[in-house]
């Protein structure tokens, strides 16, 4: 008796197991990545700024390309946001309204509050060493830093209350209470 109860529990566990949604096939997971460099790789030199002052010809201050899967089947539009970990989180790269449709982004978007890829989207205006809308490379010359490009999936298609003159902080927040899910890559510079 005691050998059926335990053949019984241990049926109905399985049993129980099996109809769990846990246990069922997973969605994917939301992942992101990039063709210029392995997640904690070295970025290459055409990432980097070019307001350092050096006279690199390699440094050319482009965005790297970088794509994702996986995302959440609710998302409506992505954003990325690029920040320096060694250095007190500083933002480098704001960029939102990327459509529901994309899933990758190319290398060396456009410095430009609209580029015209993706089409729709818009980008903060990097009041830093280089002054500029978009993408503003590593620039550490002495130290090598760890940067953080994280996507996340919005709830909403446009972030209207974002515009030319927000600021990274005010966007990153805006961007962090529109957010249903994220995935991230470092890079190394």
């Amino acid at each position: 008796m005691r050998t059926t109860r335990i053949v019984f529990c241990a049926l109905f566990a399985l049993g129980a197991a099996c109809l769990s949604p846990a246990a069922s096939a997973a969605p994917n997971a939301f992942t992101l990545s990039s063709t210029a460099f392995a997640n904690g790789g070295l970025m290459p030199k055409v990432h980097e700024c070019t307001s350092g002052g050096g006279q690199d010809p390699a440094k050319k201050n482009e965005s790297p390309p970088l794509a994702w899967s996986g995302a959440p089947a609710a998302a409506k539009s992505y954003a990325i946001v690029m920040r320096d970990l060694d250095n007190n989180n500083l933002i480098h790269w704001v960029i939102y309204d990327i459509p529901a449709t994309a899933a990758s982004l190319p290398q060396n978007v456009q410095h430009v509050y609209q580029p015209p890829v993706p089409a729709g989207s818009r980008q903060v205006y990097y009041r830093g060493s280089a002054s500029l809308f978009g993408y503003q490379g590593p620039c550490s010359p002495s130290t090598v830093n760890t940067y953080e490009f994280v996507v996340h999936a919005l709830n909403r298609a446009s972030l209207t209350n974002l515009n030319s003159n927000s600021s990274t902080q005010t966007a990153a927040r805006a961007i962090t209470a529109a957010s249903i899910g994220t995935a991230r890559i470092t890079g190394e510079s």
